[in-house]
């Protein structure tokens, strides 16, 4: 059973009228698009919108004016995710599968020293392991500074 591949009459006509409209649109320049587009797009009623503010600008102060900088009342209650890594290393999926209870794996790190602490994956500190109440804290060695963690980034 053989397939035709020969277009039907509309099928044709349809094709034709395409290969019109593309001809067309080479030899349109944007100017004429666009024009084409803001006389069949339907004009938008007018909303009311709120004025734009830079993003750099700090927020309107609702009470006394303050010089000491920006708001930061905003940003303060945005929960972050804080870690402490003692160390890492890389291993094949062989040997992740292979390991069970007491297995022991090595880090790039010497005992001793300090861990880093992480703030949404970000590298803000480094400090030591203390025990405070039966449970483990850190004890912050070193700050980073944000002009450091900015060079980091680059």
């Amino acid at each position: 059973m053989a397939i035709d591949d020969t277009p039907t009459p509309e099928e044709q006509a349809l094709a034709d009228e395409w290969a019109a409209a593309l001809a067309e649109a080479d030899d349109a320049s944007q100017d004429d698009i666009d024009a084409l587009m803001n006389q069949s797009a339907p004009a938008a009623p007018s909303s009311p919108r709120a004025p734009m503010e830079e993003f750099g600008a700090a927020p309107r102060p609702s009470g006394p004016v303050s010089l000491d900088g920006p708001n930061l009342d905003v940003i303060l209650d945005i929960p972050v995710s804080i870690s402490m890594e003692v160390g890492n290393t890389d291993i094949t999926i062989r040997n992740l599968l292979q390991l069970n209870q007491g297995s022991v794996i090595e880090l790039d790190r010497l005992a001793g020293e300090p861990l880093d602490v992480l703030v949404n994956g970000t590298l803000i500190a480094h400090g030591e392991v203390v025990v405070v109440n039966e449970k483990f804290g850190i004890r912050l060695t070193d700050v980073i500074s944000p002009s450091e963690r900015i060079k980091k980034l680059r």
